[in-house]
């Protein structure tokens, strides 16, 4: 593994340990050269899965642009990073527990979507706007109805009665 403060390829593990729920490694490391220490990740290596975009055209999976959507819905909201980070490890860990070695985008969007609207609700409407392409203001208005809607059903009084 190379340092990545110095590029040096001398360096030693001190510490491995299950993360993740014991899906990955986690390794602290140490630069023999300069001494600096940093944490790599060890993950299972898959087959590569294609993704199949709305034009029926397919690509690699790239992580990255799921991460780059998530991101952008939750800008200037409260979710950390490790949030995000977390939000993206178990959508993919769905995606790859179906074992098929393509997937459209729908499903991996729908995915996207189920987790936000658990995390944020206003991350959830902004990542809905771009991904179903909402046309018009009304759309907006559906899409904020029906939140509302699934809300009030949810919100009960300690004895079960509704507010």
């Amino acid at each position: 593994m190379k340092c990545p403060f110095c590029s040096s390829d001398d360096t030693k593990v001190i510490d491995s340990r299950p993360a993740d729920e014991n899906t990955s490694i986690r390794r602290r490391r140490q630069c023999e050269a300069c001494g600096k220490r940093f944490t790599t990740y060890e993950k299972l290596e898959t087959m590569p899965m294609m993704v199949i975009k709305k034009d029926n055209s397919r690509e690699s999976y790239d992580r990255s642009k799921i991460e780059s959507g998530i991101v952008r819905s939750c800008h200037k909201r409260p979710v950390s990073t490790e949030e995000i980070s977390n939000l993206i490890d178990e959508i993919e860990n769905e995606i790859f527990t179906l074992g098929e070695k393509e997937i459209p985008t729908s499903i991996i969007g729908e995915k996207v979507m189920k987790k936000l609207k658990d995390l944020d609700e206003v991350a959830y409407v902004r990542f809905a706007s771009v991904y179903r392409e909402f046309k018009d203001v009304n759309t907006f208005i559906d899409e904020i109805g029906k939140l509302l809607k699934t809300e009030k059903k949810t919100r009960t009084r300690g004895n079960g009665e509704k507010l």
